[in-house]
């Protein structure tokens, strides 16, 4: 069973940074993060395909939002930059121990609120 806890969310203005962690029991799988607002579907942000390494984000962030993970200290990091009211949502952090997707998962966190204004 894998264990996932974020933190770094917050209320930030337009055009702000964060940086969202994650601190999991392993980060050697394809991990990701993924965000939900009220009433829309859940939209796949980042992810890191473990079997190259290679970082996958949604058009909708790329260029703003940078995804990497420390394997020595087992955590998952999203740095959220140029940020947009549309960036207002949950954010997860997520693994999944095969078939690397970045929006499909296993296992994934509580949760942390990202609020833009």
């Amino acid at each position: 069973h894998v264990q996932l806890v974020e933190s770094g969310g917050g209320s930030v203005q337009v055009g702000g940074s964060l940086r969202l962690s994650c601190a999991a029991s392993t980060v050697r799988y394809c991990v990701s993060w993924f965000r939900q607002a009220p009433g829309k579907d859940r939209e796949g942000v980042a992810a890191i395909y473990n079997a190259n390494g290679i970082a996958n984000y949604a058009d909708s962030v790329k260029g703003r939002f940078t995804i990497s993970r420390d394997n020595a200290k087992n955590t998952l990091y999203l740095q959220l930059s140029s940020l947009k009211i549309e960036d207002t949502a949950m954010y997860y952090c997520a693994i999944r121990l095969w078939e690397c997707s970045r929006t499909e998962y296993h296992y994934r966190g509580q949760g942390t609120q990202v609020t833009v204004s």
